[in-house]
């Protein structure tokens, strides 16, 4: 039984090829990215769709979830944040292995999508597991932290995408994590959607499903 609450699409096709997990942001919940699994199933039928709620429920707005708390959005202190954020990662981690386990997928068979907040953990959690995913996309994000070079067991190819008006998160913070993710030896793909604040843009999730495609060898035809 997974970990954490989630929201779950099977696979169209009735037959389970591969596994994609969306993981939402600050203050939202499972349910706020599970509504990219119905267009992108259409391309992707032979995918399951899991989309957890976080492990806290946030302070801000008590109807969503956070992995960690933001000091400078509400008012935590910076080391509880820290807790927080250790505490999240050891359970998304046992998350990830009971979820594959659950629909009978590898971790080459598996996807990490995050938004914001989710980003931040998916780009954290992923490189140091033991086995690699397929891929990581990560949407208006960035890095956790300076220790990734270091600390990479593996490498899984990374699309990233930001809005070039996110005021949540500038767009700079998406070029720190492109430079420092190559630096550690990642291949890296990086996407500005003009105009686009802090949100998914159709030029984005366009480019999301195909490098999806790619990284899980699906065909396009």
């Amino acid at each position: 039984m997974a970990t954490l609450e989630d929201h779950r699409a099977a696979a169209k096709s009735g037959e389970t090829k591969s596994l994609v997990i969306l993981l939402h942001g600050y203050g939202a919940d499972g349910a706020d990215l599970f509504g990219l699994s119905q267009p992108l199933s259409e391309y992707l039928p032979d995918t399951v769709f899991r989309a957890p709620n976080a492990p806290e429920q946030n302070t801000i707005n008590p109807g969503g979830y956070q992995w960690f708390p933001i000091p400078r959005l509400d008012g935590s202190s910076e080391e509880l944040s820290r807790s927080s954020m250790v505490r999240s990662i050891d359970i998304l981690n046992t998350y990830l292995t009971d979820v594959m386990a659950e629909e009978g997928v590898t971790p080459a068979q598996t996807v990490l999508v995050g938004f914001s907040q989710g980003t931040m953990m998916s780009l954290y959690v992923a490189p140091r597991r033991d086995a690699a995913f397929a891929a990581i996309v990560g949407f208006s994000g960035r890095l956790l932290d300076d220790s990734l070079a270091e600390d990479a067991k593996v490498r899984p190819p990374v699309l990233l995408v930001h809005g070039d008006e996110d005021p949540m998160i500038p767009v700079a913070d998406m070029s720190a994590a492109e430079t420092a993710l190559r630096a550690a030896g990642f291949d890296v793909r990086s996407h500005i959607s003009r105009g686009v604040g802090h949100g998914i843009a159709p030029d984005g999730l366009t480019l999301a499903l195909q490098f999806i495609m790619q990284h899980l060898g699906v065909d396009p035809a």
